[in-house]
């Protein structure tokens, strides 16, 4: 029995992997930047973790993983946001 898997390599499935990838990309990126908080020791309050699992912007989130490495308080990331 042959089974239709043309699916997998249309179009359409390439463009659902694609959106896939990129929604995984920016959790990940909101989870490196709640990582660096925790491991740098910094109380890291239920708005913040909110606040970057929220953000769906890419570019943001690269912003803000930077300022993770030196900010004195998780809430300084988001400072001239």
């Amino acid at each position: 029995m042959a089974v239709d898997l043309s699916f997998y390599k249309s179009d359409l499935s390439e463009e659902i992997r694609d959106e896939g990838r990129a929604e995984g990309a920016v959790r990940r990126a909101a989870e490196d930047i709640l990582e660096i908080l925790d491991v740098r020791g910094l109380d890291v309050p239920e708005a913040v973790r909110e606040r970057a699992s929220d953000c769906g912007d890419p570019e943001i989130l690269r912003r803000w993983h930077r300022r993770a490495v030196t900010a004195p308080t998780a809430e300084e990331i988001f400072e001239d946001e």
